[in-house]
């Protein structure tokens, strides 16, 4: 895992940002343990990079999140599986990916307007590493790439030209550098994250783990991981392990704002008290990627990815009609090749059948998964709104880091 960071402009936030675990210690976040990281990257083989940008005017807040299925994505391909929770948002490479089951590319997460760059830099990697002896190519490769809106602190007029393919390809090669292991993926006001907003709070990059048990003696569990790039919903609708924190946080404000004289203010409306002002005009969306190393075909895989909702609305996410709620789970447990028909490398004929030999788990024991990947998202939320930092942005715009000493109090009579 590897992570570029350039200038950063940010207020400090109210309190030292932590994880939800630590923040809340006592919080249930459901019974299977996470991995030693508590991160997608405890997925064996997958790499993760992220990437920001910030201008020294504060105009400028955006980044990308680059996700390996493995190191060797080129030539060996995962099973994968889609699904559209509510399609305000845009997924490149989904038709061949619900056409085929199979990921055979990066994983990008950007901005939207950043997705034609990032969209390219994938090419320009490939190309860089992947011409034949002539310079020229006859391989098939259709990017991945994921966006949200990030324009309330971002410039879009600006940052538009800020990402470019080249920081892609820098992105993949240090990724595939850095290796599996190391460090946790960085999460707040990170990679693709980095200029979000997340119910009337801070948002971003999140992500979390969980492992369940494995029937294969060599192999005790199998792990799926979640990351999350979070920029959905309203305050009113924020729920931490079923409680209304979101209500309870207004409520607070609001007897806050009576006790003071009332020359200085009046009472706030509802959406006063909503911090994300730009959340009035549009909900915003949530990508969210799922990975695991047990050996599912592309139909579980969908069946993952639709579990990922169980956990967006646990937090609060209701899917509403301008967002942009879009899911993709995919495997490391069989290795599926692929540029198998080229020019430079024909290992089989494309009229003659071939079969492959691949391992996939009985339907009838996948409940522990669906259970992993709905709670692995939700604490995933969790995370990119405890450690996202307060932000001040385009138009000097200012969204607020949740309070984490705030949130203790709220909580505190419901962990007793």
């Amino acid at each position: 895992m590897s992570s570029t960071t350039t200038t950063i402009n940010t207020k400090p936030s109210p309190s030292p940002r932590a994880r939800i675990r630590d923040v809340l210690p006592n919080l249930d976040l459901g019974s299977h343990p996470p991995g030693p990281l508590n991160s997608i990257t405890d997925v064996p083989g997958v790499l993760v990079s992220t990437t920001e940008f910030h201008s020294d005017d504060g105009s400028v807040n955006t980044g990308f999140t680059t996700i390996l299925p493995r190191a060797s994505w080129f030539n060996e391909a995962c099973y994968a599986g889609i699904f559209r929770f509510n399609g305000s948002g845009e997924l490149t490479g989904s038709h061949w990916l619900e056409e085929t089951g199979l990921l055979a590319s990066p994983i990008v997460l950007t901005n939207s307007f950043s997705v034609g760059a990032c969209y390219q830099g994938i090419y320009e990697y490939a190309l860089k590493n992947h011409k034949d002896a002539t310079g020229g190519v006859d391989w098939f490769l259709l990017p991945v790439v994921g966006e949200t809106w990030d324009g309330y602190l971002n410039d879009l007029t600006k940052s538009i030209s800020t990402i470019q393919p080249s920081h892609v390809v820098t992105s993949i090669e240090s990724a595939i550098a850095a290796g599996p292991g190391g460090s946790p993926v960085p999460e707040g006001n990170t990679g693709g994250g980095t200029g979000m907003v997340c119910q009337g709070f801070k948002g971003g990059t999140g992500t979390s783990s969980r492992t369940v048990p494995s029937s294969i003696p060599s192999q005790h569990y199998y792990t799926v991981g979640a990351l999350v790039q979070a920029n959905f919903g309203r305050l009113a609708h924020l729920r931490i392990s079923g409680v209304p924190v979101g209500k309870l946080i207004a409520k607070e404000r609001e007897q806050q704002s009576r006790q003071r004289p009332t020359t200085q203010t009046q009472t706030p409306t509802q959406d006063e008290l909503d911090l994300d002002e730009s959340k009035k005009r549009k909900d915003g969306s949530i990508i969210i990627i799922l990975s695991t190393d047990a050996p599912l075909h592309p139909l579980q895989l969908q069946r993952l990815a639709k579990r990922a909702t169980v956990g967006l609305s646990k937090v609060g996410g209701y899917g509403f009609n301008p967002s942009g709620d879009i899911f993709l789970a995919f495997s490391t447990g069989n290795s599926i090749p692929v540029q198998t028909v080229t020019a430079r490398n024909r290992s089989l004929d494309p009229f003659t059948a071939h079969p492959l030999h691949v391992q996939v788990v009985d339907d009838s024991s996948i409940n522990a998964l669906f259970e992993a990947a709905a709670d692995a998202t939700e604490e995933a939320i969790y995370n990119a709104l405890t450690m996202a930092e307060t932000m001040t942005g385009h138009g000097g715009q200012t969204v607020e880091a949740v309070d984490l000493e705030v949130l203790k109090r709220v909580m505190g009579p419901y962990l007793r």
